[in-house]
C-alpha cells in the first residue's frame, strides 16, 4: 500500500474510532500486527502491576475503552476500574503476553505497523495544545532518550522531519526528554499517524481540519 493510501486509511480509522469503541474498532482497517504495534506504543503510558499485569491509567476512561476494544479484537481480555472513590482516574489491566516494555520498534518492517506504533506512542506520550489560541505543535516526550531516538528514526523513515531531542530543564528533571515534529511535517503526521485518543482526535479535527 502506498503512503497516500495508508494516510487515507488511517484518517478513516481515526474518524471511526471517534464514533465509538466497540463497533468502530471492529471496522477499523487494521491487521492484528498493526493493532499489536499500536498497543506496544501505547504501553509507554503503562506499568507492571504485581509483576504480571500490564496497567495503563488515565483521567477518564474513553481512551481505555478504545484499548480494551482493540485487545478484544485480537483475542485478549482486559478490565477497566476506577482508582478510589474520589479520584477521576481509571486503570486498564491486561495479561496480554505480546506486550513488552523492552520492545524494539525498529524491528517493525511494514509501514502500517510502524505507523501503528507511532500512533500508540503519540496517544500515550504525545502533546498538542489544548487551547485554540495557542500556537500548534506536536511533541513526543519520554524519560528514556533511547526510545525517542528510535521513534525519531521511524518518523524520518516515513519522511517526517523532527527537531533535536532535548532536555527542557536538567534542574527540573534530568531524565525528561522531548522532541517536536517540525512544522512542515505536522500535516503529514496528522494524516498518516493520526490518533485513536478521543481528546486528541477532537483537538486535531479542529486545529488541522482532518
Amino acid at each position: 500500500m502506498s503512503d497516500k493510501s495508508l494516510g487515507a486509511a488511517n484518517q478513516q480509522a481515526t474518524r471511526q474510532m471517534w464514533r465509538g469503541a466497540s463497533e468502530t474498532t471492529r471496522r477499523a482497517p487494521l491487521s492484528k500486527k498493526e493493532i499489536q504495534a499500536y498497543l506496544l506504543g501505547a504501553l509507554h503510558d503503562g506499568s507492571l502491576n504485581k509483576k504480571k499485569r500490564f496497567r495503563i491509567t488515565q483521567k477518564g476512561k474513553e481512551w481505555l475503552k478504545i484499548l480494551k476494544a482493540l485487545l478484544k479484537q485480537i483475542g485478549y481480555n482486559s478490565w477497566i476500574y476506577k482508582e478510589g472513590r474520589e479520584r477521576k482516574v481509571y486503570a486498564l489491566e491486561t495479561l496480554a503476553n505480546f506486550l513488552d516494555f523492552e520492545f524494539n520498534p525498529l524491528k517493525l518492517r511494514k509501514s502500517g505497523e510502524r505507523i501503528g506504533y507511532i500512533r500508540g506512542f503519540f496517544d500515550a506520550e504525545g502533546g498538542i495544545p489544548k487551547k485554540a489560541k495557542d500556537r500548534f505543535y506536536i511533541q513526543l516526550v519520554q524519560n528514556d532518550k533511547d526510545k525517542l531516538e528510535k521513534l525519531k528514526s521511524l518518523l524520518n523513515g516515513l519522511e517526517m522531519e523532527t527537531g533535536k531531542i532535548h532536555n527542557p530543564s536538567k534542574k527540573v528533571d534530568p531524565e525528561y526528554w522531548r522532541m517536536y515534529v517540525l512544522a512542515n511535517s505536522q500535516m503529514d503526521f496528522v494524516k498518516q499517524i493520526g490518533s485513536f485518543h478521543p481528546r486528541k482526535i477532537k483537538i486535531l479535527e479542529k486545529r488541522m481540519k482532518i
